[in-house]
């Protein structure tokens, strides 16, 4: 009888896949042997093992062929889908034979949950979806995917933040605040893994460690998102992870947590983490070596400073996660020192206020959109609105009434300062720059909201606090103070109200949106904020039936425009058209402006007849303003 070189070691495999794998290595030096009779079998006789069974028998098999140096190759079972993808094995069990018997000379790491071997991955807490395959996703359309998203959803509204503290080989000591870590070793398909591709190396020492630390539902939510339902992929790690690759990590928790290794063995925190540096020969796919980062170095990787780590958030995060960012104490004492000291009223807000206004006036008169543009960057009334917005947030009312008084002193100040230019200049013209802050609007309101957001994020964060002044000049606070100030100055009430009324449009817009873009950044509790946010609400919706008014009444002038500009019509033998048709409400009185282009002079009868054809197609009666052009 001649030497055998190969075991085969089986465990829980049934007869028939046993059956098939004999008749395929028939002619070979195979002896097959039970997994039960392994340890007392001659194992010098073998050079190579081979092993079909569950997830734990093969790990057996394992660590008998580390103890004696032995090469290993898998038969894996068609059910074990997720070892297949791990080691790029194959699904036929022809090719999978053929792999598995040729010893292999390449060395893997191997990972160890204290002395547990990890074949596919250790799940510490929770930490949903890293601890799914993506191979679940490979066959769904979209609607399942949805479904998939809100079925984890609803496990995500009961994570609970833990404080945590790593210690890797170095004794070097990192505590965070998380619901749940993944350690992976290999590429293996999950979540976890192909999150971080570029730094998983299967012979390099090191284990792979992610945390999940979510600083709010919507922060997970999108992340959640972009995994399971969108197909557009980052290589930047979403904010509400990070990520530890070191040889060994010693992980303790504040409250003990469940470990769960390969999705079988099951302990509790705390935990030590291992890699040992190539310690098994295995023979796995060509694949498998050729999805090993050649990056990676042999050094300990962080990338956790933006997780959550100080103690006011860890006990903040302790009791639910919440549906917005949370604000740390130094965050939020830093912004509300500065909105304090913005919504003081002091001589220098006075000067730039004037000046500002002093511009913008000078720039309706001659009606310059360059000069009131300078004049929007110049003004400091964006800063107490903000600070206002912040009062409401908090529901602090000396913040509320500093910011106000600045506000009315700042506003009554811009009035005054226009109506004595408006007095003073002897002319009495309404430039464009004058009417177009006239009619205001519902999209105006829309355009407070956006800059309210904007100001307010900006205002959060100081890498872009610049970009405040690109939000004065989108929504324009002082020119129109300053048009109801030239109101005031020619005594017309109908251009001051108005005028006024889109100042209040952006203050109302600003205030609401910027107090609630700081609820979102997590400067506030809602609880705390909605009775101030409820009632900039209702100010909101009273103001915005007369802008809707006005929304319809721009949507009517549209359409008589329309009808008006398609006039192609005969007065007597005269060809008459209607070009650069201008429409203004005045007192409540209709102005019809246009440029009349006729085949031959028009009489005077030929003129009244047109101001009735124009008054018939609009449907009431107008003033008609017109220039004529003749093509004699």
């Amino acid at each position: 009888m001649g030497l055998s070189m190969i075991a085969y070691i089986y465990g829980s495999v049934d007869e028939m896949f046993l059956g098939t794998c004999k008749t395929l290595l028939e002619g070979e030096h195979v002896t097959y042997i039970p997994l039960s009779e392994m340890h007392t079998a001659e194992h010098d006789r073998f050079s190579h093992f081979m092993v079909s069974g569950t997830l734990g028998e093969i790990k057996e098999v394992f660590a008998f062929a580390q103890l004696y140096e032995t090469s290993v190759g898998i038969v894996p079972l068609p059910t074990q889908k997720n070892l297949i993808r791990t080691f790029a094995l194959s699904s036929k069990i022809e090719e999978s034979i053929t792999l598995a018997k040729i010893p292999a000379e390449q060395k893997i790491d191997l990972l160890y949950c204290n002395d547990n071997l990890v074949v596919q991955e250790v799940v510490i807490g929770d930490a949903p979806p890293l601890d799914t395959y993506d191979t679940a996703l490979g066959q769904q359309n979209i609607f399942n995917r949805i479904q998939l998203f809100f079925h984890i959803l609803r496990k995500v509204r009961k994570l609970r933040h833990t404080r945590i503290t790593l210690t890797d080989e170095n004794e070097q000591e990192t505590k965070v605040s998380a619901v749940g870590l993944v350690g992976v070793e290999y590429q293996n398909g999950t979540f976890a893994s192909k999150l971080i591709t570029s730094q998983i190396n299967a012979a390099d020492g090191k284990l792979s460690l992610l945390i999940l630390a979510p600083l709010s539902m919507l922060q997970y939510m999108g992340y959640l998102f972009r995994s399971l339902v969108s197909r557009w992929k980052s290589e930047q790690l979403p904010r509400s992870l990070g990520y530890i690759r070191s040889s060994k990590l010693e992980i303790k928790t504040e409250r003990p947590l469940e470990v769960l290794v390969d999705s079988e063995i099951r302990s509790e925190t705390p935990v030590l983490l291992r890699s040992t540096k190539e310690s098994l020969r295995l023979s796995v796919g060509k694949m498998f070596w050729e999805k090993q980062s050649k990056d990676v170095q042999g050094k300990n990787s962080f990338k956790i400073d933006h997780l959550p780590s100080d103690e006011e958030s860890a006990s903040y995060l302790a009791k639910a996660i919440p549906l917005f960012n949370h604000a740390s104490q130094a965050q939020y004492a830093a912004l509300f020192s500065s909105l304090r000291e913005e919504g003081q009223l002091n001589s220098t807000f006075m000067i730039l206020l004037i000046l500002a206004t002093m511009i913008a006036t000078f720039g309706l008169f001659i009606n310059s959109s360059s000069v009131i543009i300078g004049a929007m960057l110049l003004a400091p009334l964006m800063q107490p609105i903000i600070s206002l917005s912040m009062g409401v947030l908090r529901q602090d009312s000396a913040l509320e009434l500093s910011s106000a008084k600045t506000i009315v002193v700042g506003v009554l100040s811009v009035l005054l300062t226009a109506a004595l230019i408006a007095w003073f200049i002897p002319m009495e013209k309404l430039t464009s720059e004058m009417s177009g802050r006239l009619f205001p609007t519902t999209l105006d309101l829309f355009i407070a909201i956006a800059s309210g957001v904007a100001a307010a994020y900006a205002k959060s964060n100081e890498k872009i606090s610049g970009s405040l002044a690109g939000v004065a000049i989108a929504v324009a606070l002082v020119p129109p103070i300053a048009v109801a100030g030239v109101g005031l100055g020619w005594t017309q009430w109908h251009m001051f109200s108005s005028a006024f009324l889109l100042f209040m449009t952006n203050l109302i817009g600003i205030v609401l949106a910027a107090a609630l873009t700081f609820v979102v950044l997590g400067y506030s509790p809602l609880r705390v904020a909605k009775k101030g946010i409820l009632t900039w609400f209702m100010i909101a919706a009273f103001v915005s039936i007369p802008l809707y008014s006005s929304f319809e009444q721009m949507k009517e002038n549209i359409a008589i425009q329309k009808s008006l500009s398609n006039i192609h019509f005969t007065l007597n033998t005269q060809e008459v058209v209607l070009t650069h048709i201008q429409l203004i409400e005045q007192s409540r009185k209709l102005q019809v402006r246009c440029e009349v282009i006729a085949s031959g002079r028009l009489s005077a009868a030929e003129k009244k007849l047109l101001k009735e054809v124009i008054e018939k197609t609009i449907g009431r009666k107008a003033d008609v303003i017109a220039t004529f052009r003749y093509r004699l």
